[in-house]
């Protein structure tokens, strides 16, 4: 089985995810055979092309031209298919990003492929071929067949460990033939955060509601990230208020995280809210109502306020950080 994994990059650097899925298709390379070509688009240095190698990729192809300078879905996604076709690909592999989100279902359509999106297991191949999805905002999950020969995943972050499968990778040079005027949209501009962990990548998250009682107390939510190492997140309420910015804004009409540890200060814990974090590894609720819902959710639970239990567990957390220096 021939696998094509899009290798995201951001300013010639590759993202945590994409290790996840190049060795997610190294592990069904060696259960199904086959080889496992990355595809990299936009200007990326050869030392980086060639870490792909380290995870399980047998290939890694480049493209470089000026018409992928800026990312670009139409542009992004016919570059995508053309590798698939080059290299006689049966499986295509993205990690769910917003990229991925958005290059996925038009590269299905370009090769006629079965899309799943979502993807949280590996896939079985005794009989045909079927992956496991999380559904209903993260409530259930489906187990969904692909029949078609050329097939389109898009992996949940977080979802598979990084392993290392070293190989030298042979590196390619290769063009699409397209130009920037084949897309019928552009990026004007490109807004990034900056300045710390990207929530969607982040294996802790420190998360507060309206429970902190306003922007002024947030720097005790800041504080406790710092110590452990975490991207910081909010309710919905928060960002409408404008305490905190939208990009923070986790749940149903946010973004969907799976951190290994969410910690959530003072959030009641919504349906709505629980739908984007709910896959977490390990949920942690710190709120002084015992009645809250999240407690029903949560692994582990402390009843409290939050401004006396927050600088209890951050000195802790510092304490211990200062025994392992």
């Amino acid at each position: 089985m021939n696998i094509i994994v899009y290798a995201e990059n951001q300013d010639g650097n590759f993202k945590k995810s994409v290790f996840e899925v190049v060795s997610y298709a190294s592990q069904i390379a060696q259960t199904n055979g086959g080889n496992v070509c990355a595809v990299s688009i936009g200007n990326v240095p050869a030392e980086n092309l060639a870490e792909l190698g380290k995870y399980g990729a047998d290939t890694v192809v480049s493209y470089s031209q000026d018409y992928v300078n800026s990312f670009n879905g139409e542009i992004y996604s016919q570059v995508l298919a053309h590798a698939a076709k080059a290299k006689n690909a049966e499986l295509v592999i993205l990690s769910n990003t917003y990229s991925g989100k958005t290059l996925a279902p038009r590269t299905a359509a370009k090769l006629s492929a079965g899309i799943v999106s979502g993807v949280i297991s590996m896939p079985e191949t005794a009989s045909g071929f079927k992956v496991r999805r999380t559904v209903f905002s993260g409530k259930a999950f489906a187990d969904v067949a692909i029949n078609t020969s050329t097939k389109v995943l898009s992996i949940t972050p977080n979802s598979f460990n990084i392993t290392e499968n070293p190989k030298s990778a042979a590196i390619e040079n290769a063009d699409a033939g397209l130009n920037a005027g084949d897309a019928k949209s552009k990026s004007v501009e490109i807004a990034r955060t900056t300045g710390k962990i990207v929530l969607t990548e982040a294996d802790l998250v420190v998360s507060a509601g309206r429970g902190m009682k306003g922007p002024e107390n947030w720097h005790l939510i800041e504080t406790l990230a710092d110590t452990l190492g975490a991207a910081t997140a909010c309710s919905k309420p928060v960002s409408d208020m404008h305490w905190r910015p939208h990009s923070e804004h986790v749940g149903q009409t946010g973004i969907t995280i799976k951190p290994n540890l969410y910690i959530a200060i003072g959030i009641s814990g919504a349906i709505q809210h629980l739908a984007g974090v709910s896959s977490s590894k390990v949920i942690v609720a710190i709120n002084k109502d015992p009645e809250a819902p999240f407690f029903k959710a949560a692994d582990y639970g402390i009843v409290g306020d939050a401004f006396d239990v927050l600088p209890a567990i951050t000195a802790a957390a510092q304490a211990l950080k200062s025994q392992q220096a």
